[in-house]
């Protein structure tokens, strides 16, 4: 599944971490594979189906 940088970033926004959104903005392509970067999303508390868009099981 294929996720947008910025939905990541206007999540993190979001939360009032900017610094991290910045960082996301700056070291990852504009779309991301969720599989390959699940750790940093985990890391991040981010969901990746909720992110894609999708409904999470």
């Amino acid at each position: 599944m294929k996720i947008a940088r910025n939905r990541i970033v206007d999540a993190l926004r979001a939360r009032g971490q900017d610094a991290r959104a910045d960082w996301i903005r700056r070291e990852l392509p504009d779309e991301i594979e969720a599989g390959q970067h699940s750790g940093l999303l985990a890391t991040l508390d981010l969901d990746a189906a909720d992110l894609a868009g999708t409904p999470s099981r």
